[in-house]
């Protein structure tokens, strides 16, 4: 490796790039293992299943923990190593010159925070590539699973009146198999670069603070902000055994746990702290400095946890079914789809207020006390119990898919229900854990732009300066621009599975008419998920990794900070609306379905076939008693198929909204937030101002 000096300013590689391809590396094995364990814990449920729903929950939450344990565990592991290695290699004998120097007190504390500064920003090129990966999981995962989901939902469910997971539906196995790609892998990349990231803006910023280099390992306080996290969690699932699981307490059993994790962490981080000098002074970005005291630091920490769980349970209450909103939302598709789509769209809108005054009160504080290291500690202090966050929404997916298996294996309904009930509890908590992930994203977000301004030198985003308000202009508008290109691949997809689903099913009931088996087609589906998940991801990608780059070399570093503020700003509000408003009309079609169920079952216990029923009620004349006493069945069960288009149809817009466009913004927050970090230097020394104006300098 080459050498590196405080004073002579050598290129990032390559360091930066190793860094990036470790990091995309740790992130991608993650993913993997927690896939490998999503798909063998799926089965395994199912079977528990036929045992007990206690055994079942069980199975699942544990191959959540997996995910959850090995993913935060790899990413500090990971993460230490390239920091000692990179220490090895040139830190240590370079702070071993500044030391044996002549130079003055001063000058080797200006020259000690450089060389600290340039060491964690070498180490940032690990959260570029964790994000980059998270980038290709959450968009293209997203729109694999959503065209499978709405394409076999609409065709199986509004036009040909088939169970969920039917396996005469072509698209059924696609539609398991993007829940595993979406929501494990997907989830976990997103929220893998969210720590990553935090982590490095964190270690960034305390290069500007001389005590907290001169104390032994105040530096790595971030990290260990994550290790209090880890023994918090495991503590906490620990306490999974104390409940019997019932169908009916599932959900409060997941809740539960977010409150123990949060609980412990708040008391794990205390002796955390004293690692931390007594005071530390860090800049203003008015030119003063900030006295933050331990307590302080603390008070930061615990604004974020708190913060995220309150996200977390805003949530739940706006997107599930046992709560006013989303049963509202139910009872308005009595009038069709058209009052569904306008309400959900409502409920999404107005569930964005609460998490935004937490964030608001979270920057408020950490800010006013920290500075920018306050937000990244505080973005860390919200993924504290992000090992727990992990299992919980890697339990949905897995009971979704024992559900899946139950129903094409053919068992008994009683074993559907079991895995249901394990489901729609799932439904919850990962709109649970994308509410984490959303909130997580706005405060990396800022601690990213944060260590970019002190990369670049700069001071504030000025809206008084036409370069810096257009740049918040064209910020504001990525998150719109993201959102397009990915519902328009989910949709674009949808319809090419929609025509292959009704081709094929229909050519099936042709064969069975013959009298000859018939075989859906389920790799055509699968096939047609992946070419549109891998065609489709190129273009936002392109324009979340190109838009600060482009920024920065036409316009230079004032523009990407007005990048930067604006797509934070717009991006958590759209993320969290499109979000909510998804997962509302999830649990709103799920409850339509439940009551057209119990309809069902009402009417089978009382000795009605509701189908010779309707045919009989429409061949009697009006007036007769028989009609009378029929009609009250056979209405309600068609004012409850109508609910149910209505609400699949609210659900099918929903999808692409809660699974890829929502979801996936984090990801342009954070991403474009990290390239302008780990590109600060290119975009401050080479654009076109600085280049017209001779005034380059050499990358340092």
């Amino acid at each position: 490796m080459q050498e590196m000096t405080s004073d002579v300013a050598p290129t990032n590689f390559p360091y930066t790039a190793t860094a990036y391809i470790i990091g995309s590396a740790t992130s991608i094995a993650a993913g993997y293992i927690g896939m490998r364990i999503a798909v063998y814990s799926n089965t395994r449920t199912t079977f528990m299943c036929c045992r007990d729903v206690n055994d079942g929950f069980l199975t699942a939450f544990r191959g959540g923990q997996v995910l959850g344990f090995v993913l935060v565990g790899l990413a500090i592991l990971v993460l230490e190593i390239v920091i000692i290695t990179y220490k090895a290699a040139w830190f240590d004998g370079q702070l071993d010159a500044i030391s044996a120097s002549d130079a003055t007190d001063d000058e080797k504390n200006k020259q000690l925070k450089d060389l600290t500064r340039r060491l964690f920003e070498l180490v940032a090129g690990y959260g570029l590539g964790g994000s980059t990966v998270a980038l290709f999981g959450r968009v293209g995962g997203g729109i694999y699973t959503k065209a499978a989901d709405v394409g076999a939902d609409l065709v199986g469910k509004t036009l040909m009146d088939l169970r969920e997971d039917d396996p005469s539906n072509p698209g059924t196995i696609a539609d398991n198999v993007g829940d595993n790609v979406g929501d494990i892998a997907g989830m976990g990349a997103d929220l893998f670069g969210s720590l990553a990231e935090s982590t490095c803006a964190a270690l960034v910023v305390s290069s500007t603070s001389i005590e907290l280099i001169d104390t032994p390992d105040a530096l790595y306080f971030p990290l260990m902000i994550t290790g209090a996290g880890i023994i918090a969690s495991f503590v906490s699932v620990l306490f999974v055994h104390a409940f019997k699981v019932t169908v009916d307490n599932v959900q409060a059993v997941l809740k539960w746990q977010i409150g123990l994790s949060t609980i412990f962490m708040t008391a794990l981080v205390i002796p955390v702290i004293f690692v931390l000098p007594e005071t530390f002074s860090l800049p203003r970005s008015d030119g003063g400095d900030i006295v933050v005291t331990q307590w302080l630091a603390y008070g930061c920490i615990m604004f974020g946890l708190w913060s995220g769980m309150v996200i977390g349970f805003i949530t739940e209450y706006y997107t599930s079914n046992a709560y006013g909103p989303t049963l509202y939302l139910a009872e308005s598709c009595e009038m069709g789809p058209a009052p569904n789509v306008m309400q959900g769209l409502a409920l999404g809108y107005i569930s964005c207020i609460i998490p935004i005054l937490c964030l608001a009160a979270t920057i408020g504080f950490s800010f006013t006390y920290a500075g920018l290291y306050g937000i990244a500690i505080a973005a860390l202090g919200m993924l504290g119990s992000l090992p727990v966050a992990l299992t919980i929404d890697g339990y949905g997916p897995i009971s979704d898919n024992a559900g899946g298996i139950a129903e094409m294996s053919g068992l008994p309904s009683s074993i559907r229900d079991k895995t249901d009930a394990l489901d729609a509890a799932g439904n919850t908590t990962a709109a649970i854990g994308k509410g984490f992930a959303i909130g997580s994203a706005a405060l990396v977000g800022l601690a990213l732009f944060g260590a970019f301004i002190t990369r670049v030198e700069g001071q504030r985003v000025d809206i008084l300066k036409p370069v810096q308000f257009c740049g918040l202009l064209i910020g504001a508008m990525l998150p719109y621009a993201f959102s397009a290109l990915c519902m328009k691949a989910v949709g674009d997809a949808a319809n090419k599975m929609m025509a292959f689903i009704i081709s094929d099913y229909n050519a099936g009931q042709e064969s069975i008419k013959r009298g000859e088996a018939y075989n859906p087609d389920y790799d055509g589906c699968i096939k047609i998920s992946t070419d549109a998940s891998l065609e489709r991801m190129i273009a936002p990608g392109v324009l979340v990794l190109g838009s600060p780059l482009a920024a920065g070399f036409f316009f230079g570093p004032n523009a990407v900070a007005g990048l930067l503020a604006g797509a934070i700003v717009s991006g958590v509000q759209v993320a969290i609306s499109a979000s909510n408003t998804g997962g509302a009309w999830d649990n709103a079609k799920k409850e339509v379905e439940k009551r057209r169920s119990q309809h069902k079952a009402d009417a089978a216990a009382a000795g009605i076939d509701l189908v010779a029923a309707k045919e009989e009620y429409l061949g009697l004349p009006d007036g007769d008693a028989r009609k009378a006493e029929l009609g009250e069945w056979v209405l309600k069960a068609d004012k409850l198929t109508e609910m149910k288009i209505a609400a699949v149809v609210g659900d099918t817009v929903g999808d692409p909204l809660k699974d890829t466009s929502g979801p996936a913004i984090n990801i342009l927050i954070k991403l474009s937030a990290i390239t302008s970090l780990v590109f600060g230097s290119y975009i401050k020394s080479y654009n076109i101002p600085t280049l017209y104006s001779g005034d380059s300098q050499p990358v340092a």
